[in-house]
């Protein structure tokens, strides 16, 4: 078994790949909203920029293969980290509280596969168009607009943001830790990047179904 292996099949080796793979997923949802939130000023900003993404040819193909295999392997290791913990410890102690715990913590788990969900609808929502009416292939902000002003639609998002926030939170925090980067903290409230980061991304997402149903942006 060569180093790889020792270090994935190790329980510090899986909580790093969770760590790196994090860290990819959020420098994406950044990049990603900043491309969103131009909808604001300019529907056109949105799809001028998916045009810019495509004049990268294949390194925008290389690009998609690792944010896939990040999200594969953030995945794989999180339900293997989990089957351990839950092996080494079946029974929870009783009434046992904690030191340091937050909402987003403790959401980790259906906050994870709320977001999965979430990638998937998507992907099929607004990339492949599988389940948008009137989709078009290289109009991101009219699609945007043909999905977000369908109620169900809008509300599922924000949920899902609600889960990306909180998944940020703690995930971002967790990561840096997990990297060695940063030192315990007694107060969870105290982590202030991690929680402006939250804020700022999953608010940025959020604010154009927001805005989508109560009419601040156009309808079709």
């Amino acid at each position: 078994m060569n180093r790889i292996q020792l270090l994935w099949h190790s329980t510090i080796g899986k909580k790093v790949v969770m760590a790196v793979t994090g860290l990819i997923g959020i420098g994406f949802v950044i990049s990603h909203v900043a491309s969103n939130v131009t909808i604001f000023s300019d529907p056109r900003h949105v799809d001028d920029y998916a045009k810019f993404l495509r004049g990268f040819g294949p390194l925008l193909w290389v690009a998609r293969a690792v944010l896939v295999a990040a999200v594969i392997l953030h995945v794989v290791a999180a339900v293997q980290l989990t089957r351990r913990k839950q092996t080494a410890r079946p029974v929870n102690y009783r009434d046992r509280e904690p030191q340091v715990s937050t909402l987003a913590s403790r959401s980790m788990r259906w906050g994870g596969a709320l977001l999965l969900a979430f990638i998937v609808f998507h992907l099929a929502d607004l990339t492949w168009g599988w389940v948008n009416p009137g989709f078009v292939h290289l109009e991101p902000s009219r699609n945007m607009t043909l999905s977000l002003t369908r109620w169900p639609v809008a509300l599922f998002y924000l949920a899902a943001m609600v889960s990306l926030g909180l998944h940020i939170w703690h995930g971002a925090w967790a990561s840096i830790r997990s990297l060695g980067a940063a030192r315990p903290k007694a107060n969870p409230l105290h982590r202030v990047i991690p929680i402006v980061l939250a804020v700022a991304v999953a608010g940025g997402f959020a604010a154009i179904p927001l805005a989508y149903l109560f009419g601040f942006l156009p309808r079709p």
